[in-house]
C-alpha cells in the first residue's frame, strides 16, 4: 500500500517522499477521538452550527422514500453500500439554508437558493441533507437527482403530438414521476390534493377535475406517450394547491442551468439541437421556479458538469445561468459550498478509520490534504487504496 501511495504521489508530480519517511506501525486512536466525528442527532430540525462536520446516519427507511431512484452521487452512493450505512456529514451551507427554510414567510413568494461550487465540492451531498429535513418537515418535494442526465443522455426523445416544435422525454418523464410518488406518498394521501381542473388526454382518457393527484401521477407512469404532459400538468396544480396552503413545497434541482445551456443531446428528426426551452417538460419546472407563488422554497444547484465539457470555464452562478438564467432566478441567495476545512477533513478521515475503509500511520491526514487539495470528491477517490 506504502509503496503504491508513493508511486501516485511521484507520478502526479506533486511530492516525492523517501519510503524510509513512512512507518509501517498503525496509529491507535483513542475511542474518545473516533466518536468525535459523530453525532447521535438524527432530527434534521435540531442540526446547528455545533454540529458542523459531524456525521449523522439517514435510516434505512428514509434512504428508501427519498433517495431510491436518484439524489446520491453513484461513486457515494457504492461507498455508502460498502460501508453498510448512509452517513451524511454536516456542513455549514446545508445548515444555513435549514435554518432559512425554519424561519422564512412562507406567505410570501418563494425564497431561492442556489449552491454553487467547484467540481467535487459536496453539492449534491448537501442537498441530500436539505431534502432529508424537507421530508421530515412535510414539505412535499419536487425534487430533479441530475438535470444533465435528461438534457445530455436522455433514454429517448420525441417529437410533442400536442406542441409544435416542442420535443417530449417520456421514458425519463415517466421514470421522475415514479420518483416523485415514491418521495412523496406521505402527502399523496391526503384527500385535499386533488387536481383543480379537467384534464382531457384523449377522446377516451380524461382525467377529471377534483382527482386525487394520485391518478394525474399514475396517467402519466402508465400511459407514457402522456407522460411529458402530465409533469407540466403536475407542476401547474402544485402551484396552485401550496398557494392555496394544501402543503409546503420544496422545488430542488440539481444541476439547474442545464435549462439554460442551449447545446443539449437532443435533436430533431432534421437533426438539429434542440433549445432546452424547446423540451416540453422544461416548461413545468420553470414554471415552479418562477416568483409568482407561495407556501415553498427553491433550492437549485448550479455545476460545469451540467454542461459541455469545452465551456467548463467557471462554476460562478452568473457564468452558468448565463444572462436569462440569472435573470429567471433572480432574486435569489447565493451559497457557496467550499472545499473540506481542517475540520471537516480530519472528521472525514476519521470516519474512514472507524470503517475501517484506510490503513492509517501519522502523518496520513496531512499527506491526503495535500494531494487531494482539501476536495471532497478527490478525498474520497484518493482513500480508496489505502
Amino acid at each position: 500500500m506504502l509503496t503504491n501511495l508513493v508511486k501516485f504521489v511521484s507520478r502526479t508530480a506533486l511530492i516525492k517522499v523517501p519510503i524510509s519517511n513512512f512507518s509501517s506501525a498503525p496509529l491507535i486512536l483513542s475511542e474518545e477521538r473516533l466518536q468525535r466525528f459523530r453525532t447521535t442527532e438524527t432530527d434534521c430540525s435540531n442540526h446547528t452550527n455545533d454540529h458542523i462536520a459531524q456525521f449523522y446516519k439517514i435510516s434505512e427507511e428514509d434512504r428508501k422514500k427519498i433517495f431510491l431512484h436518484g439524489g446520491i452521487p453513484k461513486t457515494f452512493d457504492i461507498q455508502t453500500k460498502t460501508f453498510n450505512e448512509l452517513c451524511l456529514m454536516i456542513r455549514q451551507p446545508s445548515v444555513d439554508v435549514i435554518n432559512c427554510l425554519k424561519q422564512i414567510n412562507y406567505s410570501k413568494p418563494p425564497v431561492k437558493f442556489v449552491l454553487y461550487g467547484r467540481k467535487g465540492s459536496g453539492k449534491t451531498l448537501c442537498l441530500a441533507h436539505i431534502l432529508h429535513y424537507a421530508h421530515k418537515n412535510e414539505f412535499l418535494i419536487v425534487h430533479i437527482p441530475w438535470l444533465g442526465n435528461w438534457m445530455r443522455r436522455c433514454k429517448e426523445y420525441s417529437n410533442s403530438e400536442t406542441k409544435e416544435g416542442f420535443v417530449d422525454l417520456n421514458l425519463d418523464a415517466a421514470a421522475w414521476l415514479l420518483h416523485f410518488k415514491t418521495q412523496n406518498a406521505h402527502i399523496l394521501t391526503n384527500p385535499n390534493v386533488k387536481t383543480t381542473v379537467e384534464y382531457i388526454w384523449s377522446k377516451r382518457e380524461i382525467t377529471p377535475k377534483g382527482s386525487n393527484l394520485t391518478e394525474l401521477i399514475d396517467h402519466g407512469i402508465n400511459r407514457v406517450k402522456y407522460a411529458s404532459n402530465t409533469i407540466v400538468a403536475l407542476c401547474n396544480e402544485i402551484k396552485i394547491l401550496s398557494t392555496n396552503g394544501i402543503f409546503k413545497t420544496l422545488v430542488a434541482i440539481d444541476g439547474f442551468n442545464a435549462f439554460f445551456y442551449p447545446n443539449t443531446r437532443v435533436y430533431t428528426e432534421k437533426k438539429e439541437v434542440v433549445h432546452p426551452h424547446k423540451i416540453t417538460i422544461t416548461e413545468g419546472f420553470l414554471n415552479l421556479t418562477k416568483s409568482d407563488w407561495k407556501n415553498g422554497a427553491v433550492v437549485v444547484i448550479v455545476d460545469e458538469i451540467a454542461i459541455a465539457d469545452k465551456d467548463q470555464l467557471s462554476y460562478m452562478p452568473r457564468y452558468l445561468l448565463g444572462k436569462d438564467g440569472f435573470e429567471h432566478m433572480d432574486p435569489f441567495v447565493p451559497i457557496l459550498v467550499p472545499d473540506y476545512s481542517k475540520k471537516e477533513l480530519t472528521s472525514c478521515m476519521d470516519y474512514y478509520r472507524e470503517r475501517k475503509w484506510v490503513n492509517d500511520y501519522p502523518g496520513l491526514d496531512e499527506e491526503v490534504e495535500f494531494i487531494s487539495g482539501s476536495n471532497p470528491y478527490r478525498l474520497m477517490k484518493v482513500c480508496a487504496p489505502l
